[in-house]
């Protein structure tokens, strides 16, 4: 890893929410004041937190002992940082990943030849699902053109 490298965590995102929100939400509620749709999402939620986790703990388990697997699958999945916190070099070796910065010089003469462009946006887009009044709107739209 580079030196001013940074990895994020993997939490997963459901629309324009973390999935970890979406069940911290739904526990703070009484189940009964809820809207289906929310419902479904805290579904997904915790489905999609559960499949991450797994699919880091498989690949984790490659390196680690099982319970570190679990440990560090399930810090970097269920959502304990915003989805943008960087885990620096010193970090991810404080939590016992084996991070070296020593790269061989072919990894820097390979990214030289795609360099990027100043972005004046942010590299990461997030769509949101429609909201109620634009579900509405696209279906009369939809309902005008048969």
């Amino acid at each position: 890893m580079d030196e001013n490298a940074v990895l994020g965590p993997v939490d997963p995102q459901i629309g324009q929410f973390p999935a970890a929100s979406i069940l911290e939400a739904v526990r703070r509620k009484d189940v009964n004041r809820l809207q289906d749709e929310t419902l479904i999402l805290a579904d997904l939620a915790d489905k999609a937190l559960r499949q991450v986790e797994a699919t880091l703990r498989s690949v984790l388990e490659a390196r680690f002992d099982p319970e570190k697997a679990r440990l560090l699958a399930d810090t970097f999945s269920r959502g304990y940082w915003t989805h943008d916190f960087p885990f620096t070099v010193e970090r991810l070796q404080e939590m016992g990943l084996p991070v070296s910065t020593e790269l061989p010089p072919a990894v820097h003469q390979l990214m030289e030849l795609y360099p990027q462009p100043a972005q004046r946006r942010p590299s990461v887009q997030f769509v949101p699902l429609p909201y109620d009044g634009e579900r509405r709107a696209l279906t009369e739209q939809e309902s005008e053109r048969k």
